[in-house]
């Protein structure tokens, strides 16, 4: 089974993966718990893994990029027009493969620990500076000014 595109839909406790050959065709379709995946991955030896982007898809990431496998991470507002029929994870998995496979897709890059971090911060920052800047006399452009 030489599998090119392995598409896996995370979840918390069941993950969907589904491989396909260069071609498009269907090889493998299973369940994998959580525990199981990185050596259910190793066994199949895809040439690419997709995921929809998120931030365990970023940790997951990593973790096959250890193992010297490509990853491409796919923003879920593209995966969607590939569903075929109902949401249900086979169908993501599906889907995600398809949207890989497309040339022209973009994908977004896995990011370091560190990286996620700051984007945690970010996020959580922007909001309490939004808040307090009146209190100091700060206006909006100050604001964006100072978060860059």
């Amino acid at each position: 089974m030489d599998i090119d595109i392995l598409g896996i839909d995370l979840a918390k406790r069941v993950f969907q993966l589904y491989g396909a050959d260069r071609r498009g065709h269907a090889l493998h379709g299973s369940k994998v718990l959580r525990a199981e995946l990185l050596g259910a991955v190793r066994k199949l030896q895809p040439r690419v893994i997709a995921m929809e982007a998120c931030s365990s898809a970023h940790h997951w990431g990593r973790q096959f990029q250890a193992t010297s496998i490509e990853v491409r991470l796919i923003s879920p507002q593209y995966v969607a027009p590939f569903v075929k029929t109902n949401k249900i994870d086979a169908n993501d998995a599906a889907a995600i493969v398809e949207a890989a496979s497309r040339p022209t897709m973009h994908f977004v890059t896995v990011k370091s620990v560190e990286q996620q971090d700051m984007r945690a911060v970010r996020r959580f920052e922007f909001p309490v500076f939004q808040r307090l800047a009146p209190f100091f006399g700060l206006g909006p452009s100050t604001v964006l000014r100072n978060l860059s």
